[in-house]
C-alpha cells in the first residue's frame, strides 16, 4: 500500500517553515506530514529530533531532507519507520562524510557559499549575499525575510559524520536543483548515483523546496507510491 506519513527535514540556516507551500500540497492530498525543526547544533541532537517526529506519526514514513536536511535523514533514515528517502538539493554523505568534508575541496570555478562565522562560534550566510547565493528564484521580500530569520549553525553539525547511511538499504529519490549556487549540482548528480537514487532535474536555486512547492511535492508523491 502506499505510504501516508511524510516527514520533512529542512538545511541549515532555515527552519521547517519553508517547507509550508509543499506541506500544504500533500496534506491537500490527504498525507500526515511531520515537519521537523532541527537545532542544527550537532547530528545526533538532529538526528534525535526527526526520531521523535517520526515516532509521533506511528507507521511507515517517506523521509525528506534539504540541503544538510540530507545528512540528518542519511543517518535518521535507519529508523524502522523509514520506508524511503527523497533528497531535495540535499547532501547524501557515505560512511564517515560530512557536510564539512564533502565541501572540502570545491571544483575549480564552483560557487563558493558566503558562509561567515559569528562572534559566539556559530554560522550563517552573508546577509547580503543570501537572496544570490540561496534564494535566486525566491520573491525579493520572501527571499530578504529569510535572510533575516536564518537559524545560526553550530559547526559540530556542520562536521556530523554519518555512521551508516540509510540509503544503502533503502530506496531514494533526488532533485537537482540545475540553478544551485549552495551545493554545485554537479556533486548533487553524483551523490545521487552514489545512491542509486531515482533521479528528477529541476531549474532552480537552493531554495527549490520554496520556489518549487509542487515540483518538490510530485517527487515525495513518487516516492510515498512506490509501492
Amino acid at each position: 500500500m502506499a505510504i501516508r506519513n511524510i516527514v520533512l527535514v529542512h538545511g541549515n540556516f532555515v527552519d521547517g517553515s519553508g517547507w509550508q507551500g509543499v506541506y500544504d500540497r500533500l496534506t491537500a492530498d490527504g498525507y500526515r506530514v511531520g515537519v521537523v525543526q532541527t537545532p542544527n547544533l550537532s547530528l545526533a541532537g538532529d538526528v534525535a529530533a526527526t526520531h521523535q517526529v517520526l515516532a509521533g506519526l506511528g507507521g511507515p514514513a517517506v523521509l525528506v531532507g534539504h540541503s544538510y536536511g540530507g545528512v540528518v535523514i542519511t543517518e535518521a533514515g535507519n529508523h524502522p519507520d523509514v520506508a524511503a528517502l527523497v533528497y531535495i538539493a540535499a547532501f547524501a554523505p557515505d560512511t564517515g562524510e560530512s557536510v564539512g568534508s564533502l565541501i572540502a575541496s570545491p571544483p575549480p570555478g564552483a560557487p563558493v557559499p558566503p558562509i561567515r562565522p559569528t562572534d559566539d562560534g556559530f554560522l550563517l550566510l552573508d546577509r547580503d549575499e543570501f537572496a544570490a547565493s540561496f534564494a535566486a528564484d525566491v520573491p525579493a521580500k520572501l527571499a530578504a525575510f529569510m535572510a533575516d530569520s536564518q537559524l545560526p549553525c553550530n559547526a559540530d553539525a556542520l562536521n556530523g559524520a554519518v555512521s551508516a547511511p540509510a540509503w544503502r538499504a533503502k530506496p531514494s529519490w533526488y532533485l537537482v536543483s540545475a540553478d544551485d549556487r549552495m551545493i554545485p549540482p554537479a556533486a548533487q548528480r553524483a551523490m545521487a548515483e552514489r545512491a542509486k537514487a531515482v533521479v528528477s532535474e529541476t531549474p532552480a536555486s537552493h531554495a527549490v523546496y520554496v520556489s518549487q512547492p509542487d515540483v518538490v511535492a510530485a517527487v515525495i508523491r513518487q516516492a510515498a507510491e512506490k509501492d
